[in-house]
């Protein structure tokens, strides 16, 4: 149903390509202000709506620059408050989001701010800070980022794409022209070169732009409220419960160890309700499986926790599993170099 909607839409999406195209040739021409700035600033975005892996990559910038004082700047999708916000102990998924309570949560040594104003944000965090992580802003044009890196999920590359509304698109494919890096996620472990070749002829690239590939790579199912972790799930009947963009390629993962999974799927960022952890509930404690178990992403488990209805979940088995990329060795020492260099060799002014 909803992609016969979509196809009804076809007629619009010529008149949304042609607002991007202006509204980019505007910034490229200078009538529109952008500002750049005298320190690092790593934009991680991508071309559609929704999920292409940039939580994780964010993480690996993370890691990848421990030694220096990192802040990341996002705009805080799903909040419900405006302006500039440092995250606290106090921070939640109301008030900063759930990727960026994740962020905090995730690494004591870095700074999470939001900003939907991604100028005024910056301005906020640079005299404190060495490098910027920027969360999803390669449309927001309105800060020129030192390094670009874009993001695309391999199946998606895979097909065509139709720009806003008929389709996910957020401007022409060919904006990744605008792009320091491409960064090609979600791909199979077991890559071959034709599906590589197939790939890269997608893009017109210049050689500064090479084309890397990665992978998802799964850790430890950890307990929602515990510090308890399993490891052997084969042969569990699985209640996967997820409010992300893509589900997909944890679904294929999970059926590694089981058949019997039952999904309970949720719009990206989705709100859980009462009524939501109610069906999850009823369905588990319908089971008569021997082993059951409920597991979710590690950005859903954000809005899990801040919730009313944490008592419902306390004593249900309910795990999240983290996800971290990887990525093969000759395009990872290619792909790190691209982004130490860049930190190293960018100084303040002044």
């Amino acid at each position: 149903m909803l992609t016969y909607l979509r196809l009804l839409l076809l007629p619009f999406s010529p008149i949304y390509g042609l607002i991007v195209f202006l509204r980019n040739k505007f910034y490229d021409w200078g009538i529109f202000k952008t500002s750049q700035f005298d320190l690092p600033v790593i934009c991680v975005g991508n071309l559609v709506l929704g999920g292409a892996g940039k939580t994780p990559v964010t993480e690996y910038l993370v890691s990848l620059l421990a030694n220096y004082k990192v802040a990341i700047l996002s705009r805080g999708y799903g909040r419900k408050t405006k302006g500039f916000i440092l995250a606290d102990e106090n921070a939640t998924v109301q008030t900063i989001g759930d990727e960026p309570l994740q962020y905090f949560k995730k690494f004591d040594h870095i700074t999470v701010a939001v900003c939907e104003d991604r100028v005024k944000g910056i301005e906020l965090l640079k005299q404190n800070h060495e490098v910027i992580l920027l969360d999803d802003a390669f449309q927001h044009r309105s800060v020129k980022a030192g390094l670009n890196i874009l993001l695309f999920e391999f199946d998606k590359l895979k097909k065509w794409q139709f720009l806003f509304p008929a389709g996910n698109l957020r401007e022409p494919f060919w904006g990744y022209a605008r792009a320091d890096a491409i960064l090609v996620t979600k791909s199979p472990g077991n890559l071959n070169k034709i599906d590589q070749i197939e790939v890269n002829r997608k893009f017109d690239l210049k050689i500064s732009q090479r084309l890397s590939f990665s992978t998802l790579s799964y850790g430890q199912l950890t307990h929602l409220f515990k510090s308890e972790v399993i490891d052997d799930i084969q042969g569990y009947q699985i209640f996967m419960l997820t409010g992300i963009a893509n589900p997909q390629p944890m679904f294929a993962y999970l059926k590694q160890f089981s058949e019997a999974i039952c999904q309970f799927e949720y719009p990206d960022h989705h709100q859980f309700t009462l009524q939501n952890i109610n069906d999850l509930r009823k369905a588990f404690d319908a089971s008569t499986a021997a082993n059951k178990i409920i597991i979710t992403t590690e950005k859903d488990c954000q809005r899990l926790l801040n919730s009313d209805f944490n008592d419902l979940l306390l004593l249900l088995p309910i795990f999240y599993l983290p996800i971290q990329i990887a990525l093969a060795p000759k395009d990872k020492l290619h792909f790190d170099k691209k982004i130490v260099d860049y930190v190293t060799n960018t100084k303040r002014i002044g």
